[in-house]
């Protein structure tokens, strides 16, 4: 029995009129309603027909996560008076509960990707509608660009709604073409903002930590606001681990403290959402609370202010959630959440002048997180590079760069990008790709359900209780009763039943069926199958019977030990680590990784590294989950990455010249070239100049003042005087310092070149210009009184150090290159006296003034009241008159 009074209080339902008058006009909308207007609800229900008189259409909901999904088809059941399963159905991974009668199937945006890559018409849908767009998941991005290539080749009828909880929509109003925008009112209650920041300072959040600090303070904040308010108290946190420390922290209290996250069990998530049952309530999310989710009962929100989102360290192989400072917009929909059925309050966990400072938005997922499954559902829908997608944000090209390079190695696409069999098959498997990889090629070495507990357990991670030993975890999890050993459980049997159901090892079928584009041309492209291994040579020696502990034969006889460290070396190859004492690890990436004091893994040679994190400013990554390999499984896991040969180049201040056995950054073993090869060296030394500098030539006075010479005329003068800068002369050194560069085999050989020798060959000879050096920018120049000063070539003037006595009777400041030199006056001394560019003006005006002063100190000196009539001298008045 449809509850219609239910219905009727939806605040959407006002706009659901002009909704349906969009579709029909354009087949496209953007729904903007606030959360708790319905939505998700009611909205899918009216486009379906299964209120009111409308004609019936199937309709697809995608939500960005399970729990999401589950609560809002349970949801739309209980207002028809059904069960899911009927004319209500979802579809998460792992479960499916639809009917032959369902005409509104609720999915994540994960599942819905994997249906279009199977039947790119949708065939039998009528309605998708994209939920919570505005959160920018990757997967409601994709779905999104695919949905509209869809419409524009294969289906013009299908129609399509962005639904988001903000009024921020004019993005996807234009991604949409120029779609209407169909906003609802909500009704909402005023909250009050109650400022609550820690007393004390607390460390930033880093990585996954957060401030127990920090905790300890939420969890009073919590108390504070049940002794202050009624009603029940919804709390956010970033994730699992920061809502069981905070629900320790309130044992106790007078309230029923629940937790909702997408690891809860049903039964857990089935009471929050079903409201209060007469006891008071704390409820601790995560931000799936923020609007995918309604509780009821609500009256406080107590926000921490933090939320968790994806992060990739490319250069270090690294990609894990990280905590991060919530945005403006997330905190306003929070805040939102008191005041959804009365009057609230909000109590911030943070100082209100932190507030302004905050991001506006939460970032794009596109562009902060790894991008190898994305790139592989495009690759799979015909656009490797993404260049053709409707996207709001499109792939940062480095990120791209890497996925697809970590998609080459493992098979999944060929050379020209282009996917292969193996890689359709991968995509099928809802994995990351590299889970996917080690799902299959494990599969073929250890069978089908080993494999698939390990995936499983790298697939979600385990509860930190579950510890740092991967083979540990699973022994743990097989044995468990809690709620993540139930999801794992499920998880292996569907993995298995996935690896069995197609045959183990690489032997996809290739893929057929069109894409929609210009005329077909984005088909599914499978060019030639990898095999399995991580392409060339990554992972050889799998699926060829061996095996990589010595003691096992056969896949049954394999310890659980052997199993784990196999199946995640597979997954992270470069993630292959070595030990080099006290809990401390080179992967095979280059990354240093720790372990911590209280690990068993601490004594172990070599560790597949599954899990870790580098904290910010810390050298090495924290490992937070591995396990031990033996060194052969750690080789043929890592096989493209090893490396054997000649290595010489520059290192510790010299040529280092060796033989080396490496894999990645992890060396093997190692011994001295006696006879290295010549141009190898010539490099290595290229290499030191390049790296510590000009200064490992031996550069005399001289040689230094032609280098500055020679800059001086290149600058004023310009070609055929060369540019001896340090970027000019490194870039092409065989043109100055051969041949002795050639003959040199280490630093000391650098040292005895003779830098003004060298580079005197720059000089232009085959003009003839060269003989014109001391002419234009002359070492020394004649003074009246005879001698010959030294000019200094290394600012923007030459500078003429000389005392002034030498210059009388010169009226003109002498030139060099047509450019007047600075001339530096200097006493009897030879300490500054004056300092001009124009001796003609100094004459007439500044040297009465400098004569009364140097008459005075030394007046031993002849000091002429008109300069110009005397001769110029280096010598006393006394001295003069003898002579």
């Amino acid at each position: 029995m449809i509850r219609t009074e239910a219905l009727d209080r939806l605040p959407v339902r006002t706009a659901v009129p002009a909704l349906e008058r969009a579709l029909d006009d354009r087949g496209v909308a953007v729904l903007c309603a606030p959360p708790g207007t319905g939505k998700t609800t009611l909205v899918p229900l009216v486009l379906a027909g299964l209120t009111g008189d409308g004609p019936v259409r199937r309709v697809v909901v995608a939500e960005p996560r399970r729990i999401a999904a589950r609560a809002a088809a349970r949801r739309m059941a209980w207002l028809l008076g059904e069960r899911p399963g009927g004319r209500v159905g979802f579809t998460v991974r792992g479960e499916r509960v639809v009917g032959p009668d369902t005409v509104v199937e609720v999915v994540t945006t994960g599942v819905l990707l994997q249906r279009l890559q199977r039947d790119q018409e949708l065939a039998g849908v009528d309605v998708v509608i994209i939920d919570e767009c505005h959160e920018r998941h990757l997967d409601a991005d994709t779905v999104a660009a695919f949905l509209l290539d869809v419409r524009e080749a294969i289906r013009p009828d299908l129609r399509l709604v962005a639904a988001s909880a903000t009024t921020d929509a004019e993005g996807w109003a234009r991604l949409l073409g120029d779609a209407p925008v169909v906003e609802a009112e909500g009704v909402s209650y005023p909250v009050e903002v109650v400022w609550a920041p820690p007393a004390r300072p607390v460390k930033p959040p880093h990585g996954m930590r957060v401030d127990p600090a920090l905790l300890t303070h939420v969890a009073a904040t919590v108390r504070r606001a049940l002794g202050e308010r009624e009603g029940d108290v919804l709390c956010f946190l970033p994730g699992v681990g920061e809502i069981a420390r905070v629900a320790g922290q309130l044992a106790g209290v007078d309230a029923e403290v629940l937790q909702v996250h997408g690891r809860a069990p049903a039964a857990v998530q089935d009471a929050v959402l079903a409201g209060s049952s007469g006891v008071r309530r704390v409820v601790l999310a995560t931000s799936v609370a923020e609007s995918s989710l309604t509780v009821p009962g609500v009256r406080v929100v107590v926000d921490s202010g933090l939320a968790r989102e994806p992060r990739t360290d490319h250069a270090r192989g690294l990609s894990a959630l990280t905590t991060v400072r919530a945005s403006q917009a997330a905190g306003r929909q929070r805040a939102g959440r008191a005041g959804r059925e009365a009057a609230g309050a909000v109590y911030r966990c943070w100082d209100r002048a932190e507030d302004g400072r905050l991001a506006r938005f939460p970032a794009p997922e596109i562009k902060v997180a790894d991008l190898a499954a994305f790139a592989l559902q495009a690759a799979c829908w015909g656009d490797p590079e993404a260049s053709s997608l409707a996207l709001l944000d499109p792939p940062p090209a480095g990120a791209m760069a890497a996925a697809r390079e970590v998609l080459g190695a493992i098979g999944a696409v060929d050379a020209a990008g282009r996917v292969t069999g193996r890689g359709v098959r991968m995509s099928r498997l809802g994995l990351h790709p590299r889970l996917a990889r080690a799902l299959l090629d494990g599969a073929a070495e250890v069978g089908a359900r080993r494999a698939a507990e390990v995936v499983a357990l790298l697939s979600e991670e385990p509860p930190r209780e579950y510890g740092d030993d991967l083979a540990a975890a699973l022994r743990t999890a097989r044995r468990g009763q809690d709620g993540y050993a139930g999801r794992w459980k499920q998880e292996v049997r569907r993995l298995s039943n996935q690896v069995d159901g197609a045959g183990s090892g690489t032997g996809a079928g290739s893929g057929t069926g069109k894409s929609p584009g210009s005329g077909g041309a984005r088909g599914i492209s499978t060019g030639p199958d990898s095999g399995s291994g991580f392409g060339s040579g990554f992972g050889s020696g799998f699926g060829s019977g061996k095996t990589p502990d010595s003691g096992a034969d056969s896949r049954g006889s394999r310890s659980d030990d052997a199993v784990v460290g196999l199946v995640a070396a597979l997954a992270f190859p470069e993630r292959v680590a070595r030990a080099r004492g006290e809990g401390a690890f080179l992967m095979v990436s280059g990354t240093g990784a720790e372990l911590g004091d209280s690990s068993r893994l601490r004594s172990a040679p070599w560790l597949a590294v599954a899990v870790a994190d580098r904290p910010a400013h810390a050298a090495s990554a924290r490992v937070r989950l591995a396990a031990v390999v033996d060194e052969g499984t750690a080789l043929l896991a890592a096989g493209r990455l090893r490396v054997r040969g000649e290595e010489v180049r520059w290192a510790d201040g010299d040529v280092v010249a060796r033989s080396v056995d490496r894999v990645g950054a992890v060396e093997l073993a190692v011994r001295p070239l006696k006879q290295p090869d010549p141009e190898l060296v010539r490099g290595a030394l290229v290499e030191g100049l390049e790296r510590e500098g000009l200064g490992l030539l031996r550069w005399s006075r001289d040689s230094e003042q032609l280098r500055l010479r020679l800059a001086f005329l290149h600058r004023v003068v310009g070609a055929p005087w060369p540019d001896v800068s340090d970027g000019a002369l490194l870039a092409d050194p065989g043109a100055w310092l051969e041949p002795e560069l050639s003959r040199a085999r280490r630093r000391a050989d650098l040292g005895r070149i003779d830098a003004g020798q060298a580079l005197r060959r720059l000089l232009p000879w085959a003009t003839g210009e060269a003989v014109r050096l001391d002419e234009l920018a002359p070492e020394r120049i004649e003074v009246p009184s005879g001698s010959r000063i030294r000019i200094e070539y290394g600012g923007e003037q030459p500078v003429l150090a000389v005392k002034l006595q030498e210059l009388f009777g010169l009226a003109e400041t002498p030139r060099v290159a047509g450019v007047p030199v600075l001339v530096h006056l200097l006493s009897p001394a030879g300490r500054p006296a004056a300092v001009t560019a124009d001796l003609a003006s100094f004459w007439q005006d500044g040297y009465k003034a400098v004569r009364a002063e140097l008459r005075g100190r030394y007046p031993k000196h002849p000091w002429p009241e008109d300069p110009a009539t005397v001769q110029a001298t280096r010598y006393t008045s006394a001295r003069l008159k003898r002579s």
